[in-house]
């Protein structure tokens, strides 16, 4: 009889430390925004070469979305930024009255010296929901660094009544300085 073989977290962290060591992928740490402190697990995964990424899974999946957020994350990275996944708590009440704890994402937090920006990558804005959904954690944030929406919408740089910056991506791309305007 075979013997039924368990694949264990520790098998699937050894792969993964060693995907990063080869150079394939780099993770992002999370970090509570609000905490000022770091949070173990899980990290975020990014791969090093999306035409590596595409050849493996034999182009089948292809998801814009992920794609997007991952040239943005090597991007970043490229421009020297130390980059993490932010994380705000929050508690908010239901229509019954009832506490609920929630958790809410910043897709990047990137830090170089004093600098600091607060990132999301939003494939499309397509209507004010999702405008809200997307602007949602950085109302929630009460410090003064800058807080930007990347979007592949074609829209000119502005700025909306919140402070936050709304660019497209291939403004971000072409224009190494487009996070300092």
């Amino acid at each position: 009889m075979l013997k039924k073989s368990r694949i264990t977290s520790a098998t699937i962290k050894k792969y993964l430390d060693c995907f990063e060591d080869s150079f394939l992928i780099e993770s992002a740490q999370r970090y509570d925004i609000k905490g000022k402190t770091y949070i173990e697990t899980p990290k975020k995964y990014y791969f090093s070469d999306l035409g590596l990424r595409n050849a493996r899974i034999n182009f089948r999946q292809f998801e814009q979305t992920h794609s997007m957020e991952n040239v943005i994350y090597n991007e970043l990275r490229m421009r020297g930024y130390s980059v993490d996944v932010g994380v705000i708590q929050i508690a908010e009440k239901d229509k019954d009255g009832k506490v609920t704890r929630k958790q809410l994402e910043v897709d990047f937090v990137c830090n170089m010296g004093w600098v600091r920006y607060y990132i999301q990558s939003a494939y499309s804005l397509r209507d004010e929901t999702k405008r809200i959904q997307e602007i949602r954690p950085f109302r929630r944030i009460d410090d003064s660094f800058k807080k930007i929406v990347i979007t592949k919408d074609v829209v000119q740089p502005n700025y909306d009544e919140y402070g936050i910056l709304t660019i497209n991506i291939y403004d971000f791309l072409l224009n190494p300085d487009c996070l300092e305007k």
